[in-house]
């Protein structure tokens, strides 16, 4: 059997977000990919502070599997959420994380 190592950056601040992390989810759970990691950028933020359920269970599956590697730093300055945000995900600058996991050989899908 083939496997990849995937990076999911999820950008999107809508209904998307939560199809993108039920992919995760489902993904992890079925030992799809040698290994899955995720990096949430821009409107998917906001939407972390907010997420509906199931999206919501969904996020804490993924944490609690240690999927979940950070969030913008900077994008979460910016629009002043940083405090809060920092309670459910670590911050880090995007751009830096995006190019470990590129250049650890993950391939990326951005949602």
């Amino acid at each position: 059997m083939y496997f990849m190592k995937v990076l999911f950056v999820i950008m999107s601040g809508d209904e998307k977000m939560d199809l993108a992390l039920t992919l995760a989810a489902r993904s992890v759970d079925a030992k799809r990919y040698e290994d899955l990691k995720i990096v949430f950028f821009g409107p998917s933020q906001e939407r972390l502070l907010r997420l509906p359920e199931p999206a919501k269970q969904m996020f804490e599956a993924l944490r609690s599997a240690g999927a979940v590697d950070s969030a913008c730093v900077n994008y979460a300055k910016a629009k002043g959420i940083e405090e809060e945000l920092s309670k459910i995900v670590k911050l880090l600058p995007a751009g830096e994380r995006i190019a470990y996991y590129l250049n650890s050989g993950y391939v990326p899908m951005v949602f």
